[in-house]
């Protein structure tokens, strides 16, 4: 179910787990990656329990899975069963949905994602203006998602970058 849809509250704290592509989903991939996961959602289960769980793609490039953990708690096996259905997607379309070394911002309107190096060698060398805005994927709950997600380059995590 997507979170749009879900009975999901956003005043409450759920887990949230970020699968960042490396590129945009062309249309019909986004298209057959919702259906994959709702498909998935709709029977994931922990130690046989139903999750009340729910996902969206955000900027039509980053995969944001979000699971009730106070109903019930996602089980090693079923944070499993999520990582091969997330390893199946990225199989099927490469989008380095595993790929943690890179950087992804907003510049000019426009979603942007690079290796981390040369992110990181393009802010020290001034290429990147202070104006972007920067992904954070480290994001645990739904809370620091909606606020902290993407963040003006001085407040996100490469305003540390010497």
């Amino acid at each position: 179910m997507k979170i749009e849809d879900s009975n999901i509250v956003e005043a409450e704290d759920y887990r949230v787990i970020i699968y960042p592509a490396s590129r945009a989903f062309t249309t019909k991939e986004a298209k057959l990656i919702t259906e994959k996961l709702y498909d998935f959602l709709a029977g994931w289960a922990a130690h046989g329990k139903p999750l009340s769980s729910s996902f969206k793609i955000e900027k039509n490039q980053f995969i944001i899975i979000c699971v009730d953990e106070e109903k019930e708690m996602a089980s090693g096996c079923s944070i499993d069963a999520l990582g091969k259905i997330m390893k199946e997607i990225d199989e099927d379309y490469q989008l380095g949905l595993f790929d943690r070394m890179k950087a992804s911002f907003i510049e000019n309107g426009e979603v942007k994602t690079l290796k981390l190096l040369d992110f990181k060698n393009k802010v020290r060398n001034g290429e990147l203006s202070k104006e972007i805005e920067v992904f954070d994927f480290s994001k645990n709950t739904y809370l620091e998602f909606l606020g902290n997600f993407l963040l003006p380059f001085n407040r996100s995590w490469a305003a540390g970058i010497k």
